[in-house]
C-alpha cells in the first residue's frame, strides 16, 4: 500500500470536516480511533473512507478484512492533522451523516429517548449519547442550539454509540417535546425545583414503565421555562448529600437507568387489560 501524500485532495477534504460548517455542508465527519471505526463499519453506508498511519493500520487490520471500503496509508503528521485529540489514534474514518428526520425516528415509537436542549458541551452530550444507548434508548434528539453531535469531542465521547441511535438535529425543543407527545411519549422534564420527586415515580412502578423521553437542558442554564411547560411533568433528581446538585451526564444516567429498571420489571410482569397513560 503506498502513502498518501500530505497534499492529497481526499485528505485534504477529510481534514476539512473538522470544521462544524464543512461537515455540514458536506454531509459528512470523521470518527476517530479503532473503537469508533468498528461501529462505524456496523452500520452499512456510513464509512466512505478510512484513513491510517502505518502503525495505526497494523494493529487494527482485522477491522478491514471484511470490508470493501477504501483505506488509505497516511503519514503520521497527516493522520495528527485529522485528529483534535492530544494523543491522536491514528485511524480515522470519514463517515456520512446519520441524521434521521423526527417523522422517521418516531415511527416506532421508541420506547425510551433523549431530548437534549441547548445542550453546550459536546463531552456531557457524547457521554449522554452513550448513557442512552447503554440505557436501551432508541432515541437522541439534539434540539435548540445545542451543540454539534458530529464534533469531534462528542463523537469520542460516545465511544461508538452514536452508530447504534436514531439521532435527530435541528429542531426546535417545544416541536420535539409536542411530537413525542403526539406519538404517545410520556416526556419528562429533567429540573432541580421538578414537581415529581424521581425516587417516588419510580417507587410507583407505573410511571417510567411507559414509553418516555426525557428532557436536559444546558449544563449551567438548565431547561428553558417554555420546555418544561410543554411536557408532561418537571422531574428532580433527589439528592441526599450535601452536594448542590448532579452533573449534567452523572443526572442523565440516573433517571435514564430509572427507566429502563421500571420498563424491564413492566416486562416480566402479567400484561394488564388497561395500559397507563401519560399524567
Amino acid at each position: 500500500m503506498s502513502v498518501l501524500s500530505d497534499s492529497n485532495a481526499r485528505l485534504a477534504a477529510a481534514r476539512r470536516l473538522t470544521s462544524r460548517r464543512a461537515r455540514r455542508e458536506a454531509g459528512r465527519f470523521l470518527a476517530e480511533g479503532a473503537q469508533a471505526v468498528r461501529e462505524a463499519l456496523s452500520r452499512p453506508g456510513t464509512v466512505i473512507e478510512i484513513f491510517g498511519s502505518a502503525d495505526g493500520l497494523r494493529r487494527h487490520a482485522e477491522l478491514f478484512r471484511q470490508s470493501d471500503v477504501i483505506v488509505s496509508e497516511v503519514s503520521d503528521k497527516a493522520a495528527a492533522s485529522l485528529s483534535e485529540t492530544v494523543t491522536p489514534q491514528g485511524l480515522v474514518a470519514v463517515c456520512r451523516s446519520i441524521d434521521a428526520t423526527l417523522d422517521q425516528a418516531l415511527a416506532s415509537v421508541p420506547t425510551l429517548a433523549v431530548i437534549l436542549v441547548d445542550a453546550n458541551d459536546p463531552g456531557n452530550a457524547g457521554t449522554i449519547l452513550r448513557t442512552a444507548d447503554a440505557a436501551g434508548a432508541q432515541l437522541v434528539i439534539f434540539a435548540g442550539d445545542s451543540v454539534d453531535p458530529y464534533n469531534g469531542k462528542a463523537v469520542r465521547a460516545t465511544a461508538g454509540s452514536l452508530f447504534h441511535l436514531d439521532v435527530v438535529t435541528g429542531i426546535d425543543a417545544v416541536t420535539a417535546v409536542g411530537r413525542c407527545r403526539e406519538r404517545g411519549l410520556l416526556t419528562l422534564a429533567t429540573s432541580g425545583r421538578g414537581a415529581d420527586d424521581l425516587d417516588v415515580l419510580l417507587d410507583d412502578g407505573q410511571v417510567l414503565a411507559q414509553p418516555t423521553a426525557w428532557l436536559f437542558g444546558n449544563e449551567a442554564h438548565g431547561l428553558p421555562a417554555a420546555v418544561i411547560a410543554a411536557a408532561h411533568r418537571s422531574v428532580r433528581v433527589p439528592v441526599h448529600g450535601s452536594a448542590e446538585s448532579l452533573n449534567l451526564a452523572a443526572a442523565a444516567a440516573v433517571c435514564l437507568y430509572s427507566s429502563a429498571r421500571a420498563q424491564r420489571a413492566a416486562a416480566t410482569r402479567e400484561p394488564s387489560p388497561r395500559q397507563p397513560k401519560p399524567a
